[in-house]
């Protein structure tokens, strides 16, 4: 049995309290590996270690610490095929799927090799008389990353290439579930010539996480997760005086009008909806169709292409739509919930709770379903479901929709699929939800813009990657300097008498 350990200090090293997570094969249900969990000492350790090593990358210029950033760039894109693979193993997504995990992230690393210009600080000359002011950005010191199961290798990126090209240090905590993706860019980082300390990888549980939260030198922590998690993370990171962006769970909806191109809406739901078993915090949950008229031929569209859809192990080919869930204890929630979406009275177009692969019976498994004629009130809508299931809320106006968008506590993602530019910059005008795509399912901004939610789908006022990232990660120094007259007022043709 393969066991796990942590990245310090540059090295590989094992384990020492005798705790441990198992790492499962989501495909067959088989374990395949055992994650250690970090002791307070530990971390602690790797924590100390890393601020005195961010001592001297703080002191490195800018430019070269971009440069560490350009060659792990491209050593990310040498050993693309291998992360994908690491990260479909751990998770269970398609290879199609995982690459483009590593992709979006690699994307905010190609963002910071231009760092240096997101850095420079502010000058104004003569503000007073005599007087200079100017401002700059100094990184906060030791940061901390804690980082979900459901992209192992995109949110570890998102959080480590803006707070490393920043200056600071990082203690990253993955996701128990996914370690090895973690374990192997902190290589790659080394590889691309991050001095060793700078990021350290520490696997753990809660304990960990509140050893994260507790301890003096970490000023800042960044987290993805689900609502109660990120809020709770939030409170207590305040509560110690540091400054935390706490990312939690979604229900994204899209609404489609009547007069959309519905074999595009219906093709952008099934990518938005199944794409990775529907484990992203991205994913459109809710179709919400404008009009009975609007909903028939939807849900007419909908039937045979999820009847198409091929569900299977990422070792089947690149041709497999979507993949297992991540656990057995995360299946059974999905199944519990299409069972009270029934019990509830929803109808249940499409059923994907008997599906079975042959050879793969003991996999996390979880068929594509479809719902029909959900209401607000029903816990398969008031849940993240995080999981393939599609449910349909139909309403009878475009003001019906847009207050079922606005009226959820969750505000990640939404989108309109529509021909009339008029309704759709009113929706994006309108709507209280971070990120809204236009005939667009899953509007997650390119990296030099910034990603975050809305509602209790955020916590904290800066938000990942892009420009706020850089905001987050340093911290203004503002410095006002007056010079009295010197030398340059003539030569001095005798000694300065003695005072």
């Amino acid at each position: 049995m393969q066991e796990i350990g942590h990245w310090i200090n540059g090295k590989l090293v094992k384990g020492t309290s005798g705790r441990f997570a198992d790492v499962y094969n989501p495909a067959t249900g088989e374990l395949q590996a055992k994650v250690a969990l970090a002791t307070p000492a530990e971390l602690d350790h790797a924590i100390q270690d890393a601020a005195k090593a961010q001592l001297i990358w703080a002191a490195t210029n800018p430019q070269r610490r971009a440069r560490v950033m350009m060659a792990f760039g491209a050593l990310i894109n040498r050993d693309m095929d291998k992360l994908a693979e690491m990260v479909a193993r751990e998770h269970g997504k398609t290879i199609p799927d995982a690459k483009g995990d590593v992709q979006r992230g690699l994307e905010v690393v190609e963002v910071c090799m231009g760092a240096p210009a997101m850095l420079k600080g502010e000058a104004m000359d003569s503000a007073g008389p005599g007087i200079d002011l100017y401002a700059m950005r100094q990184p906060l010191g030791v940061v901390a990353g804690i980082t979900p199961f459901n992209f192992p290798a995109m949110i570890p990126l998102w959080k480590m290439a803006p707070a490393l090209s920043c200056g600071n240090a990082m203690i990253l905590k993955p996701s128990e579930r996914v370690p090895s993706t973690a374990l192997y860019l902190a290589q790659l980082l080394q590889e691309a010539g991050l001095p060793d300390g700078v990021l350290q990888v520490v696997n753990g549980d809660k304990e960990t996480v509140d050893g994260i939260l507790d301890h003096p030198v970490i000023q800042g922590v960044g987290f993805v997760g689900s609502t109660p998690i990120a809020q709770y993370i939030y409170g207590r990171a305040a509560t110690n005086g540091k400054r935390a962006q706490c990312f939690g769970g979604a229900k994204n909806h899209m609404i489609i009008m009547p007069d959309a191109d519905l074999d595009k809406a219906a093709d952008a739901l099934i990518g938005a909806g199944y794409g990775a078993a529907g484990e992203r915090c991205m994913a459109i949950s809710v179709a919400v169709p404008v009009g009975e008229k609007t909903a028939d031929a939807l849900i007419e569209r909908l039937i045979p292409r999820i009847e198409k859809l091929k569900v299977g192990p990422y070792t089947a080919g690149n041709d497999v739509d979507f993949g297992p869930v991540i656990t057995q204890a995360s299946k059974d929630r999905i199944l519990g919930l299409i069972n009270s979406g029934v019990d509830q009275g929803a109808k249940l177009v499409v059923d994907g709770r008997g599906f079975k692969l042959q050879g793969y019976e003991n996999g996390f498994f979880v068929g594509p379903s479809l719902f029909d004629n959900v209401t607000p009130d029903m816990e398969i809508y008031k849940q993240e479901i995080f999981g393939p299931v599609l449910t349909t809320v139909r309403t009878g106006s475009y003001e019906q929709a847009l207050k079922l968008v606005m009226d959820n506590e969750y505000g990640n993602g939404t989108a309109i699929y529509t021909a009339d530019g008029d309704t759709a910059r009113d929706f994006a005008s309108r709507v209280n939800v971070g990120m809204v795509g236009i005939n667009f399912p899953i509007p997650v901004p390119l990296s030099y813009f910034s990603f975050g939610g809305w509602k209790k789908s955020a916590f904290g006022d800066l938000n990942q990657y892009g420009p706020d990232a850089f905001r987050f990660y340093t911290k203004t120094k503002t410095v006002t300097a007056r010079w009295f007259s010197g030398i340059k007022d003539g030569a001095a043709l005798n000694f300065k008498a003695l005072d």
